[in-house]
């Protein structure tokens, strides 16, 4: 049976993303409105009645109001906002982390933040297992392309091309340190430090670790194999066993709904970093959506993503 869409916010660059990975499949039809019916709060109201299920692609403030309209119909509902990703009554969408039964089950599942995305699944495995502290004080240092950032960085970043970094959430207490905290079931909130690059998509995630100022760690080759062993039955994260000079993320390139990740560690095993790579518009945001989608709708998982 044919499962109908609505896709609130399908102008946006998430938006348009997750239509990407939808139009050509047989298995969903997309509830479609027009640019007049995109601005009217009835029109919306009876896509939401119409639906099977709905993916908000908008403004957190947006977001709560567009579940409000959505209350008494049967629609279930992934936000691809960061309004719901804390809230009680909501499913966080990381099937790797949460359970995939548990998001196939669900009506209301919140879709996790591109840097969390990554943050949690280094963390949160070795944690669970004891293998890394959970009270310990961890910092995160992140990159992004500049799409992550919404229509005004996107335009900000293409009309000015002399920028060649951009530090910011320099106030601390980013919206997404409270994900962060949760699902990687940390004592402490993270020092979280993330920045953007000229490059439209892309991102690495980092974790550095000074193990040996831990009373409860493991050794690096100990952490990589707790890693392995978690992900062993994904299809969407890989951890590599192998250990490159380098990691790069260019500007050509394509879309990807994967997530990679690597452990480097010191030759001494004093230190480690632990190192995510993603695309932020695939498994950091419209990816992921559409792998939550597939499994409430009880398909295939990676059924349409970029693999």
């Amino acid at each position: 049976m044919t499962a109908r869409v609505f896709i609130d916010g399908a102008a946006g660059t998430t938006g348009l993303e997750i239509l990407e990975r939808l139009a050509p499949r047989s298995e969903f039809e997309l509830v479609v409105l027009d640019d007049v019916q995109r601005k009217s709060a009835d029109a919306r109201r009876d896509a939401y009645h119409a639906a099977d299920f709905a993916v908000l692609c908008l403004p957190d403030d947006a977001a709560i109001e567009a579940v409000a309209l959505a209350e008494g119909a049967k629609v279930r509902i992934v936000d691809a906002s960061s309004a719901h990703r804390v809230a009680q009554g909501w499913t966080y969408g990381f099937p790797e982390i949460t359970g995939r039964e548990k998001i196939a089950n669900a009506a209301r599942v919140s879709n996790p933040g591109c840097y969390p995305t990554g943050f949690i699944a280094l963390l949160a495995p070795l944690i669970r297992n004891g293998l890394l502290p959970a009270d310990w004080p961890y910092v995160c240092h992140a990159v992004s392309g500049y799409s992550g950032g919404g229509k005004a960085l996107i335009a900000r970043f293409e009309d000015d091309t002399d920028i060649a970094y951009r530090d910011y959430g320099l106030a601390l207490g980013h919206k997404h340190v409270p994900e962060m905290q949760r699902y990687a079931e940390l004592g402490n909130e993270p020092v979280f430090a993330p920045a953007v690059i000229p490059a439209h998509r892309g991102m690495v995630v980092e974790v550095p670790l000074h193990l040996s100022m831990m009373e409860r760690a493991a050794p690096v080759d100990g952490l990589r194999q707790c890693l392995q062993l978690f992900y062993q039955s994904s299809e969407v994260v890989t951890l590599h066993a192998d250990t490159p000079d380098e990691l790069l993320l260019r500007r050509s390139a394509e879309p990807s709904d994967r997530l990679d990740l690597y452990v480097f560690g010191a030759k001494d095993g004093r230190q480690a970093r632990l190192v995510a790579v993603l695309d932020n518009l695939g498994k950091g945001a419209s990816g992921a959506a559409v792998q939550n989608l597939n499994l409430m709708a009880g398909l295939p998982e990676t059924a349409g993503l970029s693999l």
